[in-house]
C-alpha cells in the first residue's frame, strides 16, 4: 500500500524493503509513536551550538562530532551504496580522530582515568580495524568468542569513562550526561528486548522500529557534547547571518569528503568480479536491503559459476552492466535478450537472462509476472511448507478401517522428468546404496527388489503420487478389488529399519515423516504394493510390510 510505504519512509528515514501486504495495527501504532520520539530527539540534535571561545582542538572536536551526527542521520544511506570497506575505513578514521581529541579536550582531572580511557579507546578501534581487514579480504586477527565479547564490553566501557570524564570536567549539563548514560541503557536493553520479541503483536517489525527510535539517544548525546564545548557562555550570540554561514560551512565539511569518494558517472566502476568474496552467496530478493540489490546483480552478471563465461565482458563498468540489466528487463522475448547481449559484447548471448537473475535490478517488472521471486527466504519456506501441507491433505488412506501397527499417508514428490519411482529400503544398511543403484538399471516389474532395497515404479506419467504405508505383525487380507496392480516381494532389514525417503528440505521424497516399517527388528519381511489411478490421472499407492520368510515373488493382480 502506498500510504504504508510513505509512513514507513517518513518515520524510518529509509525506503521500505521487501514485499508486504500492508502494515498491521500494532506496527502502524509503533511507527506513529516512533515519529513523535524521533521528532523530539531531532529537535534536541539540531539546536544551535552554545556561543563561546573554542581553542583549535575543541573546534576540531566539535566539527568531527557534528560529522558523526550527520553520518548517523543521513550520510549512512549514500555511504551504504559504496563498498563496505569505504564505510569501515571512514568510520575508523573519524573515530580515531574523535577519540584522540576526547583525550586532549576533556579535563579528566586524573591521569589514571585518562590512561584507562585511552586503553579502552584503543580496544574499540582495534575491533573496527579488524573489521576493515575483513572487508578488504586481508588476513584478519582471528578473534575467539571470548575476545570478541571483550571487545564489545570494552567499547561500552569506553562510553562509560567518556561520560565520567565529562562529569568531572564540569562543562557539560546534566541533560547531556543523562543522554550519555541513556545511550548505554539502550544497548543494555537490546538483548532482553530481542528475547521478548516473540510476545509482541507484530513483533517482527515492532521491535526494530522501537530500537531504531531509541538508538537516536546516542546521536543526541554526541550533538549535545559538541554543542556545550565552549569554556564559558558569556560571549553574546552571533548574528543570524553569521550563524547561517557557519551552518553551511559545517554541512559542507560533512558532505564534501563523501562526494569526493564517489566517482563521476562516466568513470568506470569495477567493484565486483567473479571471484569477489561478497559474491559467493546468492541471497533471496526479499532478504536484501535496497542498497544491496544492484550489487547482487553485479555479482550474478560477473559470475563464472559452472565454468562458463560471465554474462558481460570483464572490462565493462558497473554502471553499464546495470543499464544493460534494466534494458534486458524490458525485452519481450529471448531473441530480443540475445540482441541486447550481443550488442553488449557478451560471450554467451544465446543463453539469455532468467527472471530470477533480473529481479534484483527491476523488481517492479519481474514481480508483476513472478511474484514468488520477491519473497524472502522465510516467506519462500513458508510458501513451500503450505504447498506440501496442501498436497498431503489431498491424499487419503485407502484402508481406513485396517489400522497398521505404524502407518502414514502423504504425497510423494518425484523428479519431474524420468523418475523411475521411489525406494522402500533399509537406510542404515551399508550395502543398500549399491543395491539401490543396481535397481535403477531398469525392469518391467512394478516392484524390483535386491536385498534390503526395493524400487517401486509408477504406472502413469506423474510427478507425484499419494502414498500410504502400513506395517502389520501378520499378513493382512489381500483385498485386490479396485486396484490395477498388486505385487508382493521378499525384502530384508539388516539393521532393523525399513522406510521410505522423505523430502527433508529437498525436492524429492515423502512430504511427511515416514515410520519404520520393520516392526520386528532385523530379519525377513514381505513387501506388498497396491497401485491404481483415478479418472483424473492421479496415482495412488499402498505399501504394506509384514514379517515373512518366503522368498517368492507373487503377482496378485492382474
Amino acid at each position: 500500500m502506498f500510504g504504508d510505504d510513505l509512513l514507513w519512509t517518513a518515520v524510518q528515514w529509509a525506503p521500505p524493503y521487501g514485499e508486504r501486504a500492508g502494515l498491521d495495527t500494532s506496527t502502524t501504532l509503533m511507527l506513529l509513536v516512533a515519529a513523535l520520539v524521533k521528532a523530539a530527539f531531532l529537535w534536541l540534535i539540531l539546536r544551535a551550538p552554545l556561543p563561546g571561545p573554542l581553542d583549535r582542538r575543541a573546534r576540531a572536536l566539535r566539527r568531527l562530532l557534528y560529522l558523526a551526527v550527520a553520518y548517523a542521520l543521513v550520510l549512512w544511506y549514500p555511504i551504504g551504496l559504496l563498498p563496505d570497506a569505504v564505510d569501515t575505513a571512514s568510520q575508523l578514521a573519524l573515530w580515531t580522530a574523535i577519540d584522540v581529541l576526547y583525550l586532549l579536550v576533556i579535563r579528566w582531572r586524573s591521569r589514571l582515568l585518562r590512561a584507562a580511557a585511552a586503553a579502552l579507546f584503543a580496544v574499540e578501534l582495534a575491533g573496527v580495524a579488524d573489521q576493515l581487514l575483513d572487508d578488504l579480504d586481508l588476513p584478519q586477527v582471528h578473534l575467539g568468542e571470548v575476545v570478541g565479547l571483550g571487545l564489545m564490553l570494552g567499547s561500552a566501557a569506553a562510553t562509560v569513562l567518556t561520560v565520567v570524564g565529562q562529569w568531572r570536567d564540569g562543562r557539560w549539563s546534566r541533560g547531556t550526561l543523562i543522554a550519555g548514560w541513556a545511550s548505554m541503557g539502550v544497548y543494555a536493553l537490546v538483548i532482553p528486548l530481542n528475547l521478548l520479541a516473540g510476545p509482541f503483536p507484530g513483533g517482527v517489525l515492532v521491535l526494530p522500529i522501537m530500537l531504531d527510535a531509541m538508538g537516536l539517544v546516542t546521536t543526541v548525546w554526541m550533538a549535545a557534547t559538541a554543542r556545550e564545548l565552549p569554556t564559558e557562555n558569556s560571549v553574546p550570540d552571533l548574528p543570524p547571518g553569521r550563524l547561517r554561514v557557519i551552518r553551511v560551512a559545517v554541512a559542507t565539511v560533512a558532505v564534501l569528503p563523501i562526494i569526493a569518494m564517489i566517482h563521476p558517472e562516466q568513470a568506470a566502476h569495477l567493484t565486483y568480479t567473479g571471484w569477489s568474496m561478497d559474491c559467493y552467496d546468492r541471497p533471496s530478493f526479499g532478504d536484501l536491503k535496497p542498497a544491496k540489490r544492484d550489487a547482487t546483480f553485479l555479482c550474478v552478471a560477473r559470475g563464472i559459476d559452472g565454468g562458463g563465461p560471465p554474462m558481460f565482458p570483464d572490462s565493462m563498468s558497473d554502471q553499464a552492466i546495470l543499464a544493460y540489466g534494466r534494458e534486458l528487463c524490458r525485452a519481450k522475448d529471448r531473441d530480443e535478450q540475445e540482441a541486447i547481449l550481443t550488442r553488449a559484447g557478451s560471450a554467451r548471448p544465446s543463453w539469455g537472462v532468467d527472471p530470477w537473475d533480473l529481479v534484483y535490478v527491476c523488481p517492479e517488472i519481474i514481480g508483476a509476472t513472478h511474484p514468488e521471486l520477491l519473497r524472502s527466504t522465510e516467506e519462500t519456506q513458508a510458501a513451500n511448507d503450505a504447498y506440501i501441507a496442501e498436497e498431503n491433505a489431498k491424499c487419503r488412506d485407502p484402508w481406513p478401517r485396517t489400522k497398521g501397527v505404524v502407518q502414514a499417508t502423504a504425497n510423494y514428490f518425484l523428479f519431474v522428468d524420468g523418475d523411475p519411482g521411489y525406494l522402500v529400503h533399509d537406510p542404515g544398511d551399508e550395502a543398500a546404496e549399491e543395491e539401490a543403484d543396481e535397481l535403477y538399471g531398469g525392469g518391467d516389474d512394478l516392484v524390483t527388489v535386491d536385498g534390503s532395497s526395493a524400487l517401486v515404479g509408477h504406472i502413469a506419467d506423474v510427478s507425484d503420487l499419494c502414498l500410504t504405508v502400513k506395517a502389520f505383525r501378520t499378513a493382512p487380507p489381500r483385498r485386490t478389488a479396485g486396484w490395477q496392480e498388486v505385487e508382493e516381494v521378499p525384502i530384508v532389514s539388516r539393521t532393523g529399519r525399513l522406510t521410505v525417503p522423505e523430502m527433508d528440505g529437498g525436492e524429492v521424497g515423502a512430504g511427511a515423516p515416514m515410520p519404520n516399517l520393520a516392526i520386528k527388528g532385523k530379519g525377513r519381511y514381505r513387501l506388498r504394493v497396491y497401485v491404481r489411478t483415478d479418472a483424473a490421472g492421479e496415482e495412488q499407492h499402498l505399501v504394506v510390510v509384514f514379517p515373512g520368510t518366503s522368498k517368492k515373488r507373487l503377482t496378485l493382480k492382474p
